[in-house]
């Protein structure tokens, strides 16, 4: 009820415990100072949370124990003289990881749907007039990979990839469906990623992974973007959207509206951010995401069909990899423009706060030099072209399988078909010339699809380019004959053992057949750098190691060896 000049008003919040959404709105309506509060939860407790003992003393909050899955007489005693209930969505975490297993559909669909249910059956029955439900912009994404900027005119998917999605529509839905009947206003909240002091989710997770070693990993390509929310700005969303109600603003009721921070970030770069100022190594190794997809496959079959145990690790499902390799934004504007949300906590903000509160999580080092993502790997710089790096580092999935599947052909045609070098070069001009005559031929228009022709201008080699050929072949030439120069002069031992060295690798390449020393350079070229750029730091160790061994070996014969002979091999 509200007394006289609206000083207070006494609301029920569901979860206000057990929650980590719903103990920030309790925070943040004790804080505003108009409301007398309730907290509704499963958790026995008197006193739910140390922080809120002086607001306990003060009688601005009561704590009620009600299971919110079975409808009791103490379910009802919450609720009575109640004109507003903030019902929070108890599996809204971040990196999907609710207390109740997303398979348990059982159990999640009594905690979500029959939960919601009966908030809305208690809400009629008690004479509610606001019901606020802080939910998940899960609800809408489906099967989706790239969600970028959707706004509330997206409609729920036809199918789910999990049952927790899929519940959480359908309790939404309900809730929605519930306005305006028995004087009731209803709105829900699509909160995006919800993060912050007292989440046991996201932090412990990831100082979870960084421990075991599975946090340094990146899955893609890493430049897919988030909305992430912080929590004193979902608390103070639910606040406006209550208030809204109360004054009958115009399309409110009934309606859903995305929650974000309003600032989209990498979201590699966010849980690096976190992993950086706790201490911890921030991802810098990338894994194809269908490479992991298929690990991730396969470890399902074991688990299910000859394990007994299930993994407790999050990341390890194929839709969360999924999600974590696409874009997941939403606009915003609706629930600025309508409601008067703005975030009051910027994301930086945000994640200071977050690190600064779990910091008995830390990992206590401080003068930490890791590798900046910023610049270019040695494997990169080794390169050098964009987008010969992006096809032997793994970085465009398609275009790496394509090109190894070009070279995988070409090495069956000239060296594993049994036929010569020159009939399997001809085999192949024939071929080529046989495709160019039947594109040649073709319509511009068929089957009403457009042929798009090209010009015999792209065949053609600018003279630069040739030039430019000639001159590094003519350059390779030069030094060779340099280096045979400075060996013939015995000038210099060191290139002489260098070139001995190398002529003695080659000799022993050709004690192997050419097809399988062509099948090994070519898988040594598609495994060689990407094993190099995400074991930079170890390789570079060893090679140092190994350089100071053979100093100290040659330093040793170097004390053995008469001086005559010395001096030559210095």
């Amino acid at each position: 009820m509200a007394e006289a000049g609206g000083a207070s008003i006494i609301v029920a919040v569901t979860f206000g415990r057990s929650s980590f959404v719903g103990r920030s709105v309790v925070a943040a309506l004790l804080g505003d100072g108009r409301f007398t509060v309730r907290v509704i939860d499963p958790l026995p407790a008197s006193d739910p949370t140390p922080s809120l003992s002086p607001f306990f003393q003060s009688g601005r909050v009561s704590y009620h124990h009600v299971d919110i899955r079975n409808r009791s007489p103490s379910f009802v005693t919450a609720f009575t003289d109640a004109e507003a209930v903030f019902h929070v969505d108890p599996t809204v975490t971040t990196l999907q990881a609710p207390p109740v297993r997303s398979s348990d559909f059982h159990g999640l669909h009594r905690l979500l749907v029959q939960g919601a249910r009966n908030v809305i059956a208690t809400c009629f029955e008690c004479g509610v007039q606001r019901l606020v439900y802080v939910g998940s912009a899960d609800v809408v994404i489906g099967g989706a990979n790239e969600v970028c900027c959707w706004n509330e005119s997206v409609v729920y998917p036809e199918r789910f990839v999990d049952n927790l999605s899929e519940l959480r529509a359908q309790a939404e839905a309900m809730i929605l469906m519930a306005n305006s009947k028995d004087g009731l206003s209803t709105c829900a909240l699509r909160v995006s990623n919800p993060f912050g002091p007292g989440d046991n989710t996201l932090v412990p997770l990831l100082v979870q992974g960084a421990k075991e070693g599975w946090a340094k990993f990146i899955i893609g390509s890493g430049k897919n973007s988030w909305d992430f929310t912080y929590i004193e700005n979902v608390a103070y969303a639910s606040i406006c959207a209550d208030e809204a109600l109360r004054l009958g603003t115009p399309y409110v009721a009934g309606k859903p509206f995305f929650i974000t921070n309003q600032e989209p970030m990498m979201f590699w770069d966010f849980l690096s951010i976190m992993l950086e100022g706790l201490g911890y190594q921030r991802p810098s190794i990338h894994l194809p995401a269908n490479f992991v997809l298929a690990l991730a496959e396969v470890a399902k079959f074991f688990q299910e069909k000859l394990l007994s145990c299930k993994t407790s690790n999050p990341f390890v499902t194929a839709s969360t990899i999924r999600s974590f390799t696409g874009t997941r934004t939403f606009d915003c504007s609706n629930a600025e423009r309508v409601i008067g949300y703005s975030p009051v906590v910027s994301l930086e903000d945000g994640v200071t706060l977050t690190i600064a509160s779990f910091s008995q999580l830390a990992n206590g080092i401080t003068d930490v030099n890791w590798h900046d993502l910023t610049k270019p790997s040695n494997a990169e710089n080794l390169l050098g072209n964009e987008r010969v790096a992006d096809i032997l580092l793994w970085r465009d999935d398609r275009r790496t399988f394509t090109c190894l599947l070009v070279l995988f052909l070409l090495h069956y045609w000239f060296l594993l078909s049994e036929r010569t070098f020159i009939s399997s070069a001809a085999k192949l001009l024939m071929l080529f010339a046989l495709i160019l005559f039947v594109y040649g031929i073709l319509p511009s228009s068929m089957l009403g699809f457009s042929i798009e022709k090209t010009s015999l201008s792209s065949f053609e080699v600018h003279d630069l380019t040739l030039r430019m050929y000639f001159s590094t072949a003519a350059s390779l030439w030069n030094q060779s004959i340099c280096i045979l120069g400075v060996v013939a002069k015995a000038e210099d031992w060191g290139v002489f053992f260098k070139v001995v060295g190398f002529i003695s690798i080659f000799k022993l390449l050709f004690l192997f057949s050419i097809p399988a020393v062509s099948a090994a350079g070519l898988v040594g070229l598609f495994t060689f750098f990407i094993i190099y750029e995400q074991c930079e730091k170890e390789i570079e160790n060893l090679i140092a190691a190994g350089s100071r061994g053979l100093d100290k070996m040659k330093r040793l014969l170097m004390a053995k060896l008469p001086c005559s002979v010395a001096k030559y091999v210095s």
